[in-house]
């Protein structure tokens, strides 16, 4: 059976209340909206059942263990505000377990990028995008990957993220894809134009094998 998308499958103790700090916007929604019309987080009715796609986060602040991540089923939105993100208090991967604040509830896959920035204090910005190009091209980009029966979102997943550290294979890459998670792609960097050039990088570099494949 095919998986669902958008489904979150850790606990969340969620807080319906706003934010509650001092956190410019601004970048994380201007990059947000590049990667909406690049079609790598979105909404489109032949893809996925019509259920939103892809996320973005943003640490809190550099030496934070919290982090802003934009909200569940906020794909079909352009532009976000505010009360489109929320704020993730407390992230226990090994324990599938979320502490969370704000107007809305966090994404589903905000496990995931926990996982990413517990083990790199130099990551300040996760995108995790749904890109069909890289997806299928793993192989082809030799590009670092979790296995086919890992599902997004839980225990699982954060540590065979943890294993992609561990082995090295993350520090020529900051890229990986999820082929348990169709079409899913983790990109993350220094900030988020690092985050985002990757995801770009190799976006570029799928198409250029599918067009040389197509003249041939």
């Amino acid at each position: 059976m095919k998986e669902q998308e958008g489904v979150i499958k850790y606990q969340l103790h969620h807080t319906q209340q706003p934010i509650g700090y001092d956190f410019s916007f601004t970048e994380i929604n201007a990059w947000r909206t590049i990667v909406f019309r690049l079609g790598l987080i979105g909404q489109t009715p032949e893809r996925y059942d019509n259920i939103g796609f892809g996320n973005i986060s943003q640490r809190l602040a550099p030496d934070s263990t919290q982090f802003i991540v934009s909200g569940t089923q906020t794909g079909y939105l352009e532009k976000l505000s505010p009360e489109h993100y929320c704020l993730i208090a407390k992230a226990d991967p090994s324990k599938n377990l979320i502490h969370s604040r704000g107007l809305c509830k966090p994404s589903s896959e905000s496990l995931t990028h926990a996982s990413v920035y517990a083990h790199d204090s130099n990551i300040q910005a996760v995108i995790h995008a749904h890109s069909p190009e890289i997806w299928n091209h793993t192989a082809t980009l030799k590009l670092p990957h979790t296995t086919a029966d890992i599902p997004y979102g839980t225990v699982e997943m954060a540590t065979a993220v943890e294993r992609l550290f561990q082995s090295g294979e993350l520090t020529q890459t900051s890229l990986f894809t999820m082929l348990g998670h169709e079409d899913g792609v983790v990109a993350f960097g220094k900030n988020l134009q690092e985050a985002a050039w990757q995801l770009i990088k190799y976006l570029s570099l799928a198409i250029g094998i599918e067009q040389q494949h197509n003249s041939e």
